[in-house]
Parts: structure tokens; sequence; C-alpha cells
């Protein structure tokens, strides 16, 4: 009888311990791939010219379908070199762009969204140390493991990270992609057709894991909203953990309810737990239910997201650093920040990844478009990007601060979106210096915090606009006010002309009328980012005709 109950014992020892061997290899074989990669970024780092040359020769010796596109194009630039003698040299970067600007004007449309975004299956064979051309999504995935690994030990254990994302559709990869058992949140909660269910179902499954070292996050307002849900909903959240039993809800389907219920057991003890903590309130919350959690990561948060990341580190992720690991840009993966632990991001512009042109923001009106090597520190500039064959000079509406460099890459800070530029006049008020001017009027509102905003041109409103002059609509939710007296709305108009002095001459003319500021009742952004359809960073300004509906129906004041 000892015989066999030792055997018993063993296989069941065995079966435990081979994932988490399994996952300690992988780990370390990534980890060891991850330092390779930053290498040879470092080596491309020390030639920015040649490495642009080399991807651009890439870009366009496999593009079809275009004029000056395709293998003939690059051999014809590149036989242009042969006149020096030199059969094997290079044509220097300028010629190979001189062309290839000609060729292709600016203007091209951006995608919004990368093809083949979803989570795909590693192949050994990308990891050999002589495949050096692989997918910028598999480089920028083993940087990431590798950087987050070095600044925070823990961070990589098996089912340490828990995932807040909807990717409503198919599954989309997370950060650490190559290493799925990373995860504890099951891959169909992400996809459900409903944004609040998705990250309701995912937040579910990250409280059950309470030795959580990774809260992982695509949008900052994914995690903003989720713990939005955990503050009304806690009491039902508790129970469904200590049943073992998700309840129904809309949005979640009744097979897919069955197969993630299937991933639950009970456990009354985590949800006293959850109990006692958020009775006592949800500043530092995060830190409580999760006594081990070391880093938050969120794959966007700048721009129209560091609203909701500066709200978060003052309240629910008190004491937590956060981390943004990648820039990405008209569907392409462009830079990545290899310093976790610092707390503003800085993104490399990684030059083997696309083929970056720059325009220069205080350029003539006929601007030239410099290279990745000719920037300058603190200068802004749009980002024009060449990622895909076939697919050329893409003006992506980001404008970019250059805050430094490392060895020759530039590392760059996303400063804006030309497209959530407001103006109705020519005034062109950029959304960040609008966010300015507006937090500056709500530290003359005692009391007053702010939630989230909108903003609206006067010409969407159509006739509901009446006879008035054009002028802005902000639609603002508020915690700590419930109405604004008539100076307090104006006051937003006033440090308006006061930051801008164009505006303040419009206004002063008359050709520009006053603003008109709205509170609109609490959970409507969260409404309003399920109506966008897609995950997508927030828009400070609205331009389609039935977000502007879902939101003015929500007005209180």
């Amino acid at each position: 009888m000892l015989p066999a109950v030792v055997a018993v014992a063993v296989a069941v020892a065995v079966a435990v311990a081979v994932p988490a061997l399994r996952h300690r290899l992988v780990r370390s074989a990534l980890r060891r791939a991850g330092g390779r990669y930053r290498r040879r970024l470092e080596a491309l780092g020390s030639d920015v010219r040649l490495s642009q040359e080399r991807r651009l020769r890439r870009l366009l010796g496999t593009g079809t379908g275009t004029a000056g596109g395709g293998r003939g194009a690059a051999a014809r630039v590149a036989g242009r070199g042969r006149s020096h003698g030199c059969p094997s040299q290079l044509v220097p970067l300028p010629a190979v762009s001189e062309e290839f600007q000609e060729r292709h004007p600016l203007g091209q449309p951006c995608r919004d969204e990368a093809p083949g975004n979803a989570v795909l299956p590693l192949r050994l064979w990308a990891l050999l140390p002589g495949c050096w051309d692989t997918d910028p999504r598999l480089q920028g995935a083993l940087l990431y493991l590798d950087a987050l690994g070095a600044t925070f030990p823990r961070a990589l254990a098996r089912r340490g990270t828990a995932l807040l994302h909807w990717t409503p559709g198919c599954p989309r990869a997370p950060a650490g992609w190559p290493l799925p058992t990373l995860y504890c949140t099951p891959a169909a909660a992400g996809t459900l057709p409903s944004r609040a269910a998705a990250l309701r179902v995912q937040l579910l499954f990250a409280l059950r894991q309470r030795a959580l070292h990774v809260l992982e996050a695509g949008l900052a307002a994914e995690l903003h909203d989720a713990l939005v849900a955990l503050h009304t909903e806690w009491p039902q959240l508790a129970q469904e953990l200590a049943l073992g039993r998700l309840s129904p809800q809309p949005g979640l389907p009744e097979g897919v309810r069955d197969q993630l219920q299937a991933l639950l057991t009970p456990d009354a003890a985590r949800a006293a737990e959850l109990r006692a903590e958020c009775a006592r309130g949800f500043e530092g919350i995060l830190l409580r239910l999760w006594p081990q959690l070391e880093v938050v990561v969120v794959r966007t948060a700048h721009g129209a997201e560091r609203l909701y990341c500066d709200s978060l580190r003052h309240a629910d992720c008190q004491g937590l650093p956060f981390y943004c690991p990648f820039y990405q840009a008209a569907g392409a993966l462009l830079g990545v920040n290899l310093w976790p632990a610092e707390p503003a991001p800085r993104f490399l512009l990684c030059p083997d990844w696309a083929f970056c042109e720059f325009l220069p923001c205080l350029a003539s009106k006929e601007p030239h478009t410099v290279l990745l090597d000719e920037l300058w520190e603190g200068r802004e500039y749009g980002l024009v990007v060449t990622a895909q064959p076939g697919e050329y000079r893409c003006r992506t509406g980001e404008v970019l601060k250059v805050t430094g460099f490392h060895k020759q890459c530039p590392m760059v800070e996303p400063v804006r979106r030309e497209s959530q530029t407001l103006s109705v006049r020519g005034e062109n008020i950029p959304e960040e210096q609008f966010c300015q001017s507006l937090c500056r009027t709500l530290r003359t509102w005692p009391g007053a915090r702010l939630i989230d905003y909108v903003c609206v041109e006067s010409s969407l409103l159509g006739d509901s606009s009446g006879p008035c002059a054009p002028h802005y609509e902000v639609f603002m939710e508020l915690q700590g006010l419930r109405d604004l007296s008539e100076g307090q709305r104006y006051k937003l108009d006033q440090c308006l002309q006061e930051d801008f002095p164009i505006y303040k001459s419009f206004r002063f003319k008359g050709s520009i009328g006053p603003l008109c500021l709205h509170l609109v009742r609490p959970a409507t952004f969260t409404q309003l980012r399920e109506a966008l359809g897609s995950p997508r960073p927030m828009p400070r300004v609205l331009r389609e005709g039935h977000l502007l509906q879902l939101i003015q129906g929500s007005v209180i004041s």
C-alpha cells in the first residue's frame, strides 16, 4: 500500500510541477531572447541612418501594386550606387529617401488598427539567434518581458498577471503574449460583445488571484471603468466569489457564461477579504486587495488617457508605479519604453520597426520632412510613417516631442492628436492645452474634481445650435458639485481667453460665441466608451452625431 501511495503522491507532484517548470523554462528562454534583441537595438542605435536605410529598402523590396514600389524600384535605387565603383555599396539614405518621397507624396490615409493584432502562436524559429528580421510585435513583446522582469523580478510569475482589456470579435495580443502562462484571465472574457460585461468578468477573475503581481490594461480608461465597477458592485462580486458562480447579466451570452463558469470554484475566504477591504473605502484599494502587486501596466496611457492615469494614481492605485511599454500609431508598433520604474514614459523609436519621417511643427506652409537622425531635442514634430509595403508615408495625425536621445535613437513623448483640435474660426486650440485651461478653471471651484469631459463644435449641433455664433459646448462629469453658477460657467470661457489670444480676439469681435458648459450624470462617459464600439483612446472632440445624442441625453445641469 505504501509504494502505491508514494507513486500517487509523486504523480500528483509531477502533474502540479510540470506546468510551473514549463513556465520557468519558457520564461528563461524568452528573457534571453529579449536580452539579445535589446543588445541588437543598442547596436542599431549607433547608426540610425543605416538602420532606417535598411528598413526602407526592405519595405520597397516587398511592396507590390504601387508606382515606384516593388523590387524593381528598390533595384533602380540601389543601382545608382554602382557608379562609384562599389557594386555592393548601399546608396546613402538621402538618395533613397529623396526618390521615395518624389514617388510617394504625403497624405496617404492611415489605418487606426493594426492588421493581424490577434494572439498568434509563438514559433520557435523566431527566437533563433540568426533570425533577425522578425515581426516588430515579437521584438516589442520580448523587450517588454526583459525590461519588466529586470525591474520587477516577481512580475513574470506564472498566473501572476491579470488582464483588463475589451477585444470584441477576437482575442487580441496582451503585452506579454509570447508567455501566455503569465495570465490568470481567460481569453474568452475579453471577447464578449459588451464592454461593461467583459471588464466586469475580467475583474472577477483578477479578484480570485490574491497573489497578483501585475495588473495590465489595454487602455487607462479600461482600468478606470473596471474599478468603477468594483466601487459600485463589490457586494455582488463578493457573492459570486463566495459561491463560485457567475450571475446572469446583460452582454454575457449563456454559452460563454457556462464556459467561464467551469473555471470558477467557491472561495469564501477571498470573498470575505473583498467585503472587508471595500467596506473601508477605496483609497489605495489595489494594494489592499493584492498585497503582492508590483506594477500597473497600461498599453495606452498618454494623451487623452493621461486624465484617467492621474485620477487612479491619487486614489485606487496609490503607491503603485504605472508602466506604459509601447508607442503605437497608424496601426504599427513604433517605439518601446525600456525604463518601467520611471514615472514619465520615454518611448525609444526603434529604427528597424518602421521608416519614420517628421514634419517640424513650426515649418512653412509647404514643409519638408526630416529623418530620424535629424531631430532636435525639445522640438515638436508631426509623425509620418511607412510601416507596411504598399502603404507609404502615412500622416498619423500625432504630434511628438523629442525629450532626449539614447545613443542616436530619439526618445519621444506623444503630445497631441491633430484631429482633436478645437476650431470653429481657425483659432486651433489643441486638446492638451484646452485640458490645461479646463484644469486651471476647476481649481477655482472648491470641492470639484474632474471625472471626464468632452467637447463639441457647434457645427455638429445643426439646427439645435440656434442662431448664435459658432461656439464650443463642453460636457463634463464632476465629483463634488451637482450644479454650477453662471459665474462658474463663464470662468472656463474666461480662462480660454486668457490662454489663447486668438480665441479672445474672436470673442471680442463676436465671431465666436460664448462657450456653453453642461454637467452630465455619473457613468455617462462609461456608456460613451461602450458606444465607441472598439477599444480606442477617448476622443476629446466629438465628431459623430450619435455620440453627441447620447451625451446630450445625460445632461443634468
